[in-house]
């Protein structure tokens, strides 16, 4: 038995060596193939990686050329410092930091500066307590204003710079007779930094935040049609294996997950946009704040597409046969609203104003097919019995709470005595105690859900998105007013008709009798 479980541990020892020498051999093909993936997802991070390099080679020639290093000295290692720190991926987010770090450095200087001066003519203990007192003042200051909510969104990297730069000289200056000329020096090699980083971000190959806010915007329409289409689709198509909502690769999960994950993305890319210089013909502040609201009803619309997706989860499903017959108007519905989306899409990707009377007559009249096929069966969502059941159990209540006020009994005195503490009791806590039996009858009964209830469940999303996206329509309608969006003309029809026309097309794959539904159904 010894020599077969060493057989056995041996056996496990040298598979578990072979695995491991499997996934060694393959590490190299899976590098190279995450490296080629994610320079083929956004060159432009190629680019950006290549700008780096170049601007870190050119601060380093500060330190690597003779004649530079002898103008700048040890300092020229803060101009690597603010390359690394400030470069970033969008110009806006570069003029952001950059600026700030020039602004922070300047103004801690300057006052670091005036603190030295008037601590220069005291003594040496009074000039250590009058610099403790002001680190103290200008740091509880500064970190005060953090919490600012106007500070914290724009300007909060510039005073953490300043906190720390005026820190430096004025402790510094305590001990360091030449303080002046090392500043200098300091912010010199800074303002190199920052002018190198801005060449590169904003003259060679930019990245634009409002650009990137912009498309990303126009993107998340179109990801949100395509999800609400693919639930709509799965659902009467009512495919055996279901999606799941974990898997990242899912095409619905990722189309609303696209829109609910961009709060913290459109509000970041907004506030680098504000930093960015644009030229516009009309001579106004770009409204990026506009974005960031489209963003948030948006969402809220996205919620409806999480509901719906998580019908096609539900443990509780509709009969197929009930399902197929409101398939039509259900399909037509879900794909007029996608062509909405698609048509604002295209909105704001080609700014462009939009018009509200896209959304009059179509999808209206796609709501009113729903509307009619849901009342024309009425016996599918409250079935007879049940509805009988129901209308008895309302009677005998209604008989048993006009008894209740006259039942009396001779038995024997307790008895009596009993009815007569009732009857002190209050009318409507006395029908309540007495009629407690009859409600969870009433209860139990309607717990027979009628097997076209989930069905209602997923068509009143549908509706309900409907009615949501009269408000997303009046945000674009919003944006393109503050943005100056330009009139929509005759070629820019031909382009959206073109696209319904091609949407249309594919609903030609979905048509059902109407004579075989019925029968399916009866």
């Amino acid at each position: 038995m010894p020599i077969i479980m060493k057989a056995d541990h041996s056996q496990k020892e040298e598979t578990r060596i072979s695995t491991q020498m499997k996934k060694v051999k393959k590490l190299p093909v899976s590098v190279c193939r995450n490296i080629w993936k994610v320079g083929k997802d956004d060159p432009r991070r190629v680019i950006h990686a290549l700008k780096v390099g170049v601007a870190l080679t050119l601060v380093s020639f500060l330190y690597l050329l003779e004649p530079l290093f002898e103008g700048v000295g040890q300092n020229s290692m803060w101009a690597v410092i603010t390359v690394v720190v400030v470069l970033e991926f969008t110009a806006g987010a570069t003029l952001c930091k950059g600026l700030n770090r020039g602004f922070g450095t300047l103004c801690a200087g300057s006052l670091a500066f005036f603190i030295e001066f008037m601590a220069e003519e005291t003594g040496r203990v009074y000039r250590a307590v009058f610099i403790g007192t002001t680190v103290f003042l200008v740091g509880f200051m500064s970190t005060y204003l953090r919490f600012f909510p106007c500070i914290k969104k724009n300007y909060d990297y510039g005073v953490v710079i300043f906190l720390l730069t005026f820190n430096l000289i004025t402790v510094s200056s305590f001990r360091v007779q030449n303080v002046l000329h090392m500043a200098r020096e300091r912010l010199y090699t800074i303002a190199i930094g920052c002018g190198i980083c801005l060449f590169m971000s904003l003259l060679i190959f930019p990245n634009w935040s409002g650009e990137d806010l912009h498309r990303s915007t126009a993107r998340k329409f179109e990801a949100l049609a395509k999800s609400i289409e693919g639930c709509v689709e799965v659902y009467f198509h009512d495919k055996d294996d279901k999606v799941s909502e974990d898997n990242i690769e899912d095409p619905i999960y990722k189309g609303y997950r696209a829109v609910l994950d961009s709060k913290f993305s459109d509000e970041t890319l907004a506030t680098f946009a504000s930093w960015e210089p644009r030229a516009t013909r009309h001579c106004h502040k770009y409204p990026w704040q506009q974005y960031v609201k489209l963003g948030t009803v948006l969402r809220h619309f996205g919620y409806t597409a999480v509901a719906l997706h998580g019908c096609l989860q539900s443990e509780i499903q509709a009969p197929k046969s009930v399902r197929l017959l409101f398939r039509d108007p259900c399909m037509r519905v879900a794909s007029e609203v996608s062509k909405v989306l698609i048509e604002l899409a295209y909105s704001i990707s080609n700014r462009r104003l939009f018009s509200h009377d896209v959304l009059s007559d179509h999808l209206h009249e796609a709501l009113r097919d729903l509307n009619s096929a849901i009342k024309s069966h009425p016996r599918l969502f409250l079935g007879s019995k049940n509805a009988r059941k129901v209308a008895e159990l309302k009677r005998d209540m209604t008989s048993s709470a006009v008894a209740l006020p006259s039942l009396k009994t001779d038995t024997s005195a307790m008895q009596q005595w009993k009815n007569n503490r009732v009857a002190d009791q209050p009318r409507g806590l006395t029908e309540q105690k007495q009629l407690r039996p009859t409600l969870s009858k009433i209860a139990i009964t309607t717990l027979e859900f009628s097997e076209a209830l989930p069905f209602a469940a997923f068509a009143s999303l549908l509706v309900e998105m409907a009615a949501r996206l009269e408000l997303v329509i009046e945000e674009v309608e919003e944006l393109g007013r503050a943005a100056y969006f330009r009139e929509t003309t005759a070629s820019d029809d031909k382009k959206i008709k073109i696209k319904i026309e091609n949407m249309r097309s594919d609903e030609n794959h979905h048509d059902l009798h109407a004579h075989e539904v019925h029968r399916i159904v009866d």
